[in-house]
């Protein structure tokens, strides 16, 4: 009889869990036209005060390998009325620009992942809410764990 009040328990507080992450998800609208939505929940940690997650926005596209690009836009962060949530926007991507070194017009051209061409975007590390990124059509959302050393050093007196 314990082993069933035990399983009983585990399954309604799954249950809550689960209802909880599709409330959270309530708050998001879906995509406008043209606009694709995409969603990450990432795991929880015991300090999440030491973690950063930098949000990756760009497009594949078929390039040489000796330029540099970079899409223009940039990612724009809105707060969700009535939710207090975060939501990221990148309204439009592009127009693409390079580096413009000479480059054998025979050489093979390769898919290449191309990024917005700004700083490292970094935003707290949340795993109770997830993190949700609308960009147009055609652009990918890719995303990078960074974690802080427990490790502080001293900085010399100038």
């Amino acid at each position: 009889m314990r082993k069933f009040y035990l399983i009983a328990i585990l399954w309604i507080l799954c249950s809550i869990v689960s209802a909880h992450a599709s409330d959270n998800m309530k708050a998001f609208p879906p995509p406008e036209d043209g606009m694709v939505r995409y969603v990450l929940q990432v795991p929880k940690q015991d300090d999440e005060s030491t973690f950063k997650v930098e949000l990756i926005v760009g497009k594949t596209v078929k390039l040489d390998k000796g330029n540099r690009y970079f899409f223009g836009g940039k990612i724009e962060v809105e707060t969700i009325k009535g939710w207090g949530f975060p939501r990221y926007n990148v309204s439009k991507l592009g127009p693409m620009a390079g580096t413009m070194m000479a480059i054998d017009t025979n050489a093979p051209k390769m898919n290449r992942f191309i990024t917005l061409g700004c700083e490292p975007y970094l935003i707290r590390y949340n795993s109770r809410l997830p993190i949700v990124v609308y960009v147009p059509e055609g652009a990918e959302v890719r995303y990078r764990i960074w974690r802080a050393s427990p490790e502080l050093k001293m900085m010399d007196k100038g």
